[in-house]
């Protein structure tokens, strides 16, 4: 349809902008799926077969290196002109997401409404799960349920929000050469299938109408013109006059025939004059062939189009109209015409036209919301109210923009504008939670704090009891400390207390009380970094530097959290350890390129510049030494440091930005490892590099079939290890069947034929012998492993150790995951692994330490779970789930405590469970089997 871009060049024109690129990844085959707890003799049964088979994604080195180090003399306080971090300026941020004294009865409550849903609701339930998982660390979880919601959507306006919300979610609008009405091939991204009414599920993932060929689009006959169509009256236009049919004229609509043919001095006349009726002779010519044909000319210029519109809303021609609307709606693909239309379609009341160009600024974004017209349409209580007339202002609509406001920038008017939108939308409890609560967040980051304890107090009053939080700190900034104290300590009295109570109440006292709480806080949730940071902090003030690191050394070690790699890099310039400072801030901008350090004083990046000096000096070359010393060692944060200063020698490297999206993806950093991989893919000069990288976006975003569709055209137009590798690897990503396992072999196999580095050639030995294990062959499984060790791809060890244990050597298993433990930095996993390869007891030691390194491995708590479950300690053995259920809701976890209870009589909390595990993986066999047994039970019980 690019011909249309000519046709509104006598209208108006804007302007689009859009940037970006992507690498390659280094990833292990998909682990498969874990066993679960039935009940009966559940302690017994999952002592026996958990398993889990824990397959890491690798990583190797070479040997370590010397390099001559920097004789600059520097004065920390030079370094440091805001001084070191003070423990009074310290306090945790209020997350802007929904969150709840009770997760789990949460996610059980919104399954239990999506269960019970019609179908015209299901689609406003999923929206609901959507809210509920979007503060969670796993990004899969709020995109599975924004694909459900989009999927379950009927109505035109909801689809074209909901499609622009994933596209955005993938972040395509920095891919270089893709405009902003591409989609990923499915209908539920499509642009055009967002313009058709109605829910049909069996065309959900058909190929989208993109695809389809123009080439059944009717067109009238130009050589209509030439016949005789009885025409029996004339419209008089100026001095031109229209030749019509009087009944077909009349069949437009009502007014027309009472016109044509009532009591009105036109129906004697064979002319009528039309000039005063705000057409031209063009556009009455166009009416006429309508009321013939009932359907446009696709040769109809949109200004004829246009009068006809208004044609139609004036004599209330409604097929008319709607011929119209669509037709209008269909041409509508850039800013430019999006900006033109949307005036037209809001005067003249054109719904798919609006809906049209509502699509393009929301595919637009975040540019177009740096666009003064597209600010003033949604951002105005009179743009919301012209949208709300047509049906085009929505909850779903301003929540999408809330979301991409605070990111851009959380104290902007335009923020506080799109929230207080997102608050008039607001009709279901849920949605006046969170609007309000956002819109509180807001205003305390603007230091409005009146304003922000009035939003966090509605917040409250419509049920979201985590917006007390806000309350208390709006009245601690107004120095109301003690009725802050009383307001979390109220909360705490109320309900069972969590890690963030408690993190809430250590800021309104002090002394033993206030690190008797941050220790309380840590040890009900793990992953909070505030008590970290202020424990090491206040270990600084008395100038315990080492300690301090120490500290902040324990969550770093399982979270690569932006703030705490910024406290340990300003820690580490006070003791004038300016590599170690380097380090973290070369990470820490890894994951957040526009970081502002020191309490948001200072870039990151002129950090950098003032430490690059001090620190070691490395030649390109040596850098890559030092990454496979880093690779090897399992030190993703270092790797990711070597990577950021080679990419400052050569920032288009893709290769290098494909290292940091699997580093980034092996901490956890989805978000940021995305970023990498689009930076990759736009760097790549080659073309089958390019559709490799295309591959992975569209894998990692949960588009299995046509990220191996870019593997296959990668292949055709040239044979490469990366190609290969994706394509094993995503067919790899179920359970295989013989023949599927020997097709992975053969790809490997050709990857392995093809050039690449040691790195990568080391994780294709690694996945072909677990490919291997997993058909049995494990003396070549054996070979593959000891290769990938020979070039120093340190996971093996892993690998090598499941090999000895299948061959019934034990010993030797063991040995080998020691030789891993001592050399990787990050061994919480080895330590895991171990421990199904030597007794009870010395299992259990080796868990502990696993949960100590990273609380947030969820095997240790199953396995000793289950070893108290079969010592008849129900009662502890729920209180082991129940501890790393509190900050992380698993599904394994979630499915065992059910067992659990199920299998000790307790039908309700076994369902409430269930339902949880459910909200995470609707699909769970496992789960449904036992929720539906726990349900009977349940209903027996009660009867």
């Amino acid at each position: 349809m690019h011909h249309q871009h000519n046709l509104f060049t006598t209208m108006r024109s804007l302007n689009l902008a859009e940037g970006c690129k992507s690498t390659q990844q280094v990833y292990a085959p998909p682990p498969p799926p874990q066993p679960n707890a039935t009940s009966g003799g559940v302690g017994d049964k999952f002592l026996q077969h958990l398993q889990d088979h824990l397959r890491v994604n690798s990583i190797r080195s070479k040997s370590s290196r010397t390099y001559p180090q920097s004789n600059v003399a520097v004065s920390p306080s030079s370094l440091l002109p805001f001084g070191l971090p003070s423990t009074d300026l310290l306090e945790p941020h209020i997350d802007p997401s929904l969150k709840f004294p009770d997760l789990v009865d949460e996610m059980a409550r919104v399954y239990r409404r999506i269960d019970s849903s019609s179908h015209s609701e299901k689609s406003g339930a999923y929206l609901e799960q959507c809210a509920v998982f979007r503060g969670s660390p796993d990004p899969k979880l709020f995109r599975r349920s924004l694909r459900s919601s989009r999927q379950h959507a009927a109505d035109v306006h909801s689809k074209v929000v909901l499609s622009s919300w994933l596209r955005f979610e993938r972040r395509e609008d920095e891919l270089i050469g893709t405009t902003s009405m591409d989609c990923c091939g499915r209908n539920l991204e499509c642009p055009k299938a967002t313009l058709v009414p109605g829910y049909d599920p069996e065309t959900v993932y058909d190929p989208c109408l993109c695809s389809c060929s123009g080439a059944d689009v009717q067109e009238c006959s130009t050589s209509e013109e030439a016949l005789d169509h009885d025409y029996d009256m004339s419209f008089c236009i100026g001095d031109e006059e229209v030749r019509c049919v009087r009944y077909k004229i009349a069949s437009l609509s009502r007014p027309f025939k009472a016109m044509l043919y009532g009591g009105f001095n036109e129906m004697k006349r064979g002319t009528i004059n039309f000039t005063h009726n705000g057409i031209s002779v063009e556009g009455m010519r166009a009416a006429e062939v309508f009321s013939r044909t009932n359907r446009l000319d696709n040769s109809f210029p949109p200004h004829v189009v246009l009068e006809l519109l208004k044609l139609a809303n004036r004599f209330c021609c409604d097929e008319l109209k709607s011929a119209c609307d669509e037709h209008l709606a269909n041409l509508v693909s850039t800013l430019d015409e999006a900006m033109l239309l949307v005036e037209y379609g809001l005067e003249e009341s054109a719904y798919l036209v609006v809906a049209a160009c509502l699509q393009v600024f929301l595919r637009e974004l975040p540019s177009s919301m740096h666009n003064p017209n597209v600010v003033k349409i949604f951002c105005s209580v009179e743009g919301r109210e012209r949208l709300a007339s047509l049906g085009h202002a929505s909850f779903k609509l301003y929540f999408f923009l809330s979301q991409i406001a605070m990111e851009d920038d959380m104290k902007s008017n335009t923020t506080v504008m799109i929230l207080e939108r997102l608050v008039e939308c607001a009709v279901e409890n849920w949605e006046k939670q969170l609007s309000c609560h956002q819109l509180g967040v807001v205003m305390l980051e603007r230091k409005e704090y009146k304003d922000a304890q009035r939003w966090f107090n509605t917040a409250v009053e419509a049920g979201h009891l985590y917006s007390l939080v806000g309350v208390a700190r709006s009245k601690f900034k107004r120095d109301h400390r003690y009725s802050a104290y009383k307001i979390i300590n109220s909360l705490m009295s109320d309900h069972i207390p969590t890690g963030w109570m408690h993190q809430e109440r250590s800021l309104y006292c002090s002394g033993k009380e206030k690190l008797l709480d941050l220790d309380t806080a840590t040890e009900l949730d793990p992953t909070l970094t505030f008590p970290y940071k202020f424990r090491a902090v206040a270990l600084v003030e008395e100038n315990q530097f080492g300690a301090a690191i120490s500290e902040l050394n324990k969550i770093l070690g399982f979270k690569a959290s932006p703030d705490c790699l910024e406290m340990r890099a300003w820690i580490s310039i006070g003791k004038e350890d300016y590599e170690g400072a380097l380090k973290d801030i070369r990470a820490l901008l890894t994951l957040e390129p526009n970081f502002m350090m020191f309490n948001e004083k200072i870039h990151a990046d002129h950090m950098v510049e003032l430490l690059r000096p001090l620190a070691q000096q490395r030649s390109q070359a040596d850098c890559w030494m030092q990454l496979f010393d880093h690779w090897s060692t399992v030190d993703d944060i270092g790797s990711l440091a070597v990577v950021h200063d080679m990419l400052a020698n050569d920032p288009g490297n893709s290769l290098l930005r494909f290292r940091q999206s699997l580093l980034l993806l092996r901490l956890n950093c989805q978000k940021a490892a995305m970023r990498c991989l689009r930076l990759a893919r736009n760097h790549s000069k080659l073309k089958h590099e390019r559709l490799v990288y295309e591959g992975w976006i569209l894998y990692d975003t949960g588009h299995r079939e046509e990220a191996l569709a870019k593997a296959e055209e990668s292949i055709s137009t040239q044979r490469s290890f990366e190609a290969f590798f994706l394509k094993a690897y995503a067919l790899a990503d179920s359970t295989l069947d013989p023949k599927s396992a020997e097709y992975v072999i053969q790809l490997l196999d050709e990857a392995l034929r093809c050039p690449s580095d040691a790195l990568r050639k080391g994780q294709a030995l690694n996945n072909l012998g677990s490919v291997y294990v997993d058909c049995e062959k494990l003396d070549l499984a054996g070979d593959c492993y000891t290769n990938a060790l020979n070039i120093k791809h340190t996971r093996a060890h892993q690998g090598l150790a499941r090999v000895y244990h299948l061959k019934n050597q034990r010993k030797a298993a063991y040995d080998e995951m020691t030789k891993l433990i001592e050399k990787a930095q990050n061994n919480a996993s080895a330590y895991e692994k171990r421990s199904e390869y030597c007794d009870r007891e010395m299992a259990q030691g080796d868990l502990s330490l696993a949960t100590q390194l990273d609380p947030l491995r969820t095997y240790p708590y199953r396995y000793r779970a289950a070893v108290l479950m079969d010592d008849h300690k129900e009662n502890e053995a729920i209180e082991e789930l129940s501890r790393a259920i509190s900050f992380k809701p698993d599904l394994q976890l979630l499915h065992l405590r059910a067992a659990f209870y199920d299998s000790m009589g307790e039908g309700a909390s076994a369902v409430k469970d269930c339902e949880a595990a459910l909200c995470i993986d609707p699909g769970h066999t496992d789960t449904l089997e036992l929720y539906h047994k726990a349900r009977e039970a349940n209903a027996t019980d009660q009867k």
